[in-house]
């Protein structure tokens, strides 16, 4: 299956990287057999030719003709894909899958594999991958309505942030309080908080503020 062509609520399709035909094969029949749709390729070269970021995870071999595993790794990186990485490897491979997972695979696998643990492991890489998706859809939602706000409603909430009283801030800005009130109030609506703790949070990950230290924290714990 083409993975430009998967409707929006089809399964995600898993892309099976290894130079043994059989192998892809098998892999492929054994995840259908669960449901995940495969597209499978013989090397590296051939599988960054084709949009790896639209599939949701990769099973791909550590050793194989021209580009290696680790190096189409590296090449996933420098393009910024996220999509997560499953190394498979043969025995004495292991070294490389640990470069590979310091390098931010998701996991890895050895041959002969273990065809529940294979499909578990492909099915938590698919759950973190879209955790993490909606996360980075949630922060850019939010990096948004963020950069709609006005230059002043901006210096206001970073204010409110940092525990000012509109009083304080009214000082500094040089305006009235109401007029601070008014902003916040207006700044809060934007990004959707309902309260001043929610607020912060929402700064805190926009990266306008520092994350405050746990309560009962103390300096040399």
């Amino acid at each position: 299956m083409n993975p430009f062509d998967r409707p929006h609520d089809a399964p995600p399709c898993i892309a099976i990287v290894d130079d043994d035909e059989a192998l892809r094969e098998s892999l492929a029949w054994l995840l259908d057999s669960v449901g995940l749709a495969t597209r499978a390729f013989p090397d590296g070269e051939t599988f960054l030719d084709a949009a790896p970021d639209t599939f949701g995870a990769v099973l791909l071999d550590v050793r194989m003709p021209g580009l290696s595993g680790l190096q189409v790794q590296q090449r996933l990186i420098e393009r910024g894909d996220e999509t997560p990485v499953i190394f498979m490897t043969g025995h004495g491979d292991v070294p490389m899958a640990v470069a590979a997972l310091k390098a931010g695979a998701q996991d890895f696998i050895e041959k002969p594999f273990n065809h529940q643990q294979l499909i578990d492991t492909v099915q938590q890489a698919l759950r973190e991958h879209q955790r993490a998706r909606q996360a980075r859809e949630r922060r850019d939602a939010l990096q948004a309505r963020y950069a709609a706000l006005r230059p002043k409603e901006q210096r206001i909430l970073v204010h409110v942030a940092e525990g000012m009283t509109s009083r304080e801030i009214a000082d500094h800005l040089g305006v009235s309080a109401k007029t601070v009130e008014v902003y916040r109030l207006r700044a809060m609506k934007a990004l959707g908080a309902t309260s001043l703790a929610e607020l912060v949070r929402l700064c805190v990950a926009l990266g306008l503020v520092d994350a405050l230290p746990d309560r009962g924290q103390v300096d040399g714990d």
